[in-house]
Parts: structure tokens; C-alpha cells; sequence
């Protein structure tokens, strides 16, 4: 449940309308934030599954947004929250950039002043998605697939072998088309499955959606750079207040502790030497943030006569 406090800060972000492809103009020059979270009312049928893919967003972000809510049926007339308010990755603002702590790709059109933003499908425990900054290398439209050896003997062992190809087609687990990535084995592509973008469901591989790796397919040319980063805490300044948005950190090995959340806050922070060395930060909004992990931006900052012997607490 929401603090009143955080509820009110929330409330004056959201906007009621339709949903909008997230092509997204770029904030003035000093700021980090693009789009507007929106509410709709779902029908009897919806899912979340059903509503990302309609609006460009993942299931566990859908999720992360609407606790409380049933995502498998909301229920006629239920307010859903649409997380289409960004926070922009850290770092330059070219090319692709994937963050793989909240699922999602950003696209920077070279020359253009607006952001493309997709969600993403990734790699699953013990298949995880590399940090790293390589290139598109290629791109291939309806391409075929050859199953590598590891992944045909672990369906093999679960009794559901795998061809030594799959042709291009509706069962085809790479969808209608496929970035090839100079990091060795790596792909963006798409998939013959709806469910699953949003999620660790890969083996390692970026899932997207058919409409938007078509999509991503007529504007992104071969040599894009592709930065692959994991920020589960993103601060960013819009009209001159600060923000957190905050997402569940990914592992391997299971949820990270409570001094790694509280390192790993403080080190996004360091990374903006603007908000690190100037800005009386409200910690008590920072700790419901970082408990809440729903992606959405928070403003975080009070003003600096309230905070003047605060210290940063060390139990976030």
C-alpha cells in the first residue's frame, strides 16, 4: 500500500487518455525524464499480458506498477496504471541502450531529438544477458534458426527435443526478425510467443515484440552501437526536482541484500556529480522507493532547510 505521502507525489503525475506508441520527444538539455504515466480502465477481458503488448510494455512492469491487481484479470472497469513515464538510462544518449534491471530497450535515432522505447525480453537464471557494449553486426528478416547444442540437449533432457533447424515461420522462436550483436551469440529479435516480454525467459538472447522489432528494423541500421547496462536505480532531474525510479535488481542467486540496495542507491547517485554534491535528498522517500521497486519516477528532493542535519541513513 501507498504512503499517503508517495500517493499524493504519484497522483500528480498521472495523466488520464489513450496510450500512445513510445516514440518519445528528448527533455531540454539538463533533464532526464520523457513521456507520462497514464491510467486506463480495463475491460472484462483484459490481461496485462494483453495491455502491454497493446501499449509497449512488459508483464513484470505491468506488474511492478499495479500491485494489488490481479493481472490475469483485473476486472471490468479497474484503474490500471500504465508505467509510461521513463527516467532515460544514465550515460550518452546514442544508439541502443538496454538496461537490463527494468527490461527495457531505448533507442536514439542519430540527428533526431526523440527516444524509441521498447520492452524487452531477456535472459533467464542461469542464462543471463551480458554487460557489454558492442554493435549490430547484421540483420536478418525472416530468419531460420539453428538450435545451438546446449540449448537442444536441455530440451532434450526435459523430453521436448528440438530440430537441428527451424525454418522461418509462425513457429519460428525468432520471430519475423533478428539483430545480430558483435558480443558472440547474442541476438535482438523477435518471438513466436506473446507471453514472456518483459521477463527473464531467455536463454541470454533479447526478446521483443513483432511489431516492435519490425519496428526498430526500419530505423536502426547496422553499426548502431548497442550499450547493455544493469541500473536498477535511475535518478534524473525534470523542472528543476529530482527524481527515483527503482526497479528490483536482478541475481542469479537470489534477492540482493539490504546493505547491496543501499550501496547500489548510492553509487547511481555518485554517477550524477550534479545531484551527488548539491541536493538535499528526502532519504525517508528514497527508503519507500527502493522498497517499492514499481518503476515509477518519484520526485525525492524537500526542500534544503528540512533536511539541514539529515544525514543518509544506512537502512535503506
Amino acid at each position: 500500500m501507498l504512503s499517503r505521502v508517495r500517493f499524493l507525489c504519484l497522483a500528480s503525475l498521472i495523466v488520464a487518455g489513450p496510450a500512445t506508441a513510445l516514440e518519445l520527444p528528448l527533455p531540454p538539455l539538463g533533464e532526464d525524464i520523457v513521456g507520462q504515466i497514464q491510467v486506463i480502465k480495463a475491460r472484462y477481458e483484459d490481461t496485462f499480458a494483453d495491455l502491454g503488448s497493446a501499449n509497449d510494455l512488459g508483464y513484470l512492469e505491468m506488474v511492478a506498477a499495479n500491485p494489488g491487481v490481479d493481472p490475469w484479470l483485473p476486472g471490468e472497469g479497474a484503474e490500471v496504471i500504465l508505467p509510461t513515464r521513463f527516467i532515460l538510462p544514465p550515460g550518452p544518449r546514442e544508439g541502443i541502450v538496454i538496461n537490463l534491471a527494468e527490461y527495457r530497450l531505448y533507442y536514439f535515432p542519430k540527428g533526431q531529438n526523440v527516444v524509441h522505447t521498447f520492452p524487452l525480453g531477456i535472459g533467464r537464471e542461469g542464462w543471463g544477458s551480458p554487460i557489454a557494449h558492442t554493435t549490430i553486426v547484421a540483420k536478418t528478416p525472416n530468419p531460420g534458426w539453428t538450435p545451438p547444442a546446449s540449448i537442444r540437449a536441455e530440451h532434450a533432457a526435459e523430453g521436448d527435443p528440438l530440430p537441428a533447424y527451424v525454418p522461418p515461420g509462425p513457429d519460428n522462436p525468432l520471430g519475423p526478425f533478428k539483430f545480430t550483436l558483435g558480443t558472440p551469440g547474442y541476438l535482438i529479435h523477435g518471438s513466436n510467443k506473446k507471453f514472456g516480454i518483459g521477463m527473464r525467459v531467455s536463454h541470454g538472447c533479447f526478446r521483443m515484440l513483432n511489431h516492435n522489432v519490425l519496428t526498430l528494423a526500419k530505423i536502426a541500421p547496422v553499426g548502431t552501437s548497442v550499450r547493455i547496462v544493469n541500473e536498477p536505480y535511475k535518478f534524473g532531474v525534470s523542472a528543476g526536482k529530482v527524481y527515483l525510479e527503482a526497479h528490483a535488481p536482478l541475481s542469479d542467486t537470489g534477492e540482493p541484500s539490504v546493505v547491496d540496495k543501499h550501496t547500489a542507491v548510492i553509487n547511481a547517485l555518485l554517477k550524477r556529480d550534479e545531484l551527488a554534491g548539491s541536493m538535499r535528498l528526502d532519504w525517508d522517500m528514497v527508503r519507500e522507493v527502493v522498497a517499492a521497486e514499481d518503476g515509477l519516477p518519484i520526485e525525492i528532493a524537500v526542500p534544503e532547510q528540512a533536511l539541514a542535519n539529515q544525514e543518509v541513513p544506512l537502512d535503506i
